[in-house]
């Protein structure tokens, strides 16, 4: 998602939008995910040097990412998306809280509950086999970049450093994610639940598990038709709810997590067997899938007078 959080900073943004062109362009990209610059020039009937400035534009603003290819032939360089989202924050005069970041791997869970299908893999190599959740135990969990599973839950105990002269005022969490299919299937839903200090603040269901192009970090040595990436999701607790995105998607405030300044948060994601959509979760760390980040949790804060 990017979260553009004042109208002047968005000037830029708005600016490669007021083109025809780039918005035909992102809605190509939209539509197949990723394409080469001869093929988006081809598409639009455009020269190379007028695309070249137009894509230049986008990605300067955050919008697309250009790539080199790896087939070696012609140009040579592959475009896509690099959000599924832009959130524009209008409100004026807020004061910006504080924050303390941690980033954990996927491997760093404290407790689990895993039923295949499942895997876990670092960025070089699968840990043990498939569908066999003892792997979940494995010493090599702790260098895991990738791991799915079908239902269960893997829960994270989150460090907080904090003091008493500080007010938590809202957490937030970033990771990628999508479902778990046999196979990949992008229409796959899945309702994947978000906890807290064990308080269920929400519940997203995942559209698919895709397979449709290779994930930009996804390693080469990775299977064609197994997860390649997911979908960047930010979760939010403030003292007005919890929102994925900026859209509120329950009423638990950050009141309601039991949380002081110092004690360890944890985070639970968790795919239940009463849910609508029981659709598996993957759940992707820095080097594999489309974003360069393990799962991001943020304390917001404010100093106490």
């Amino acid at each position: 998602m990017l979260h553009i959080k004042s109208l002047d900073d968005g000037l830029e943004l708005f600016k490669a939008l007021g083109s025809e062109t780039r918005v035909e362009i992102l809605k190509l990209l939209l539509e197949e995910k990723r394409m080469s610059m001869n093929q988006i020039a081809s598409r639009l009937d455009l020269t190379g040097g007028a695309l070249t400035a137009h894509i230049r534009k986008l990605e300067s603003c955050g919008l697309i990412t250009v790539t080199a290819s790896t087939t070696g032939h012609g140009n040579g360089k592959i475009c896509s998306l690099a959000t599924d989202r832009v959130l524009i924050d209008v409100q004026r005069n807020r004061k910006e809280p504080n924050v303390q970041t941690t980033e954990m791997k996927v491997g760093h869970y404290s407790q689990k509950s895993i039923l295949p299908t499942c895997g876990i893999a670092t960025p070089e190599a699968l840990i043990g086999e498939t569908d066999d959740p003892r792997y979940f135990d494995h010493p090599d969990r702790f260098n895991a970049d990738i791991l799915w599973f079908a239902r269960g839950f893997v829960e994270y105990t989150v460090p907080n450093f904090l003091t008493r002269s500080q007010r938590i005022a809202g957490i937030g969490v970033s990771c990628e994610l999508s479902s778990e299919a046999p196979g990949i299937n992008s229409h796959w839903p899945s309702d994947i639940h978000f906890s807290v200090n064990g308080v269920e603040v929400g519940v997203w269901t995942s559209p698919g598990d895709f397979g449709d192009a290779k994930g930009l970090l996804t390693p080469d040595w990775w299977p064609v038709n197994w997860n390649q990436y997911g979908i960047l999701k930010l979760l939010t607790v403030t003292d007005q709810g919890t929102f994925i995105d900026g859209l509120k998607i329950s009423d638990v405030t950050v009141e309601a997590l039991d949380l002081a300044p110092g004690q360890p948060m944890t985070f639970r994601l968790a795919v239940t067997e009463d849910s609508p959509n029981v659709g598996g979760l993957t759940l992707f760390g820095k080097s594999f899938g489309n974003y360069r980040q393990d799962i991001r949790f943020s304390f917001y804060h404010e100093n106490m007078e």
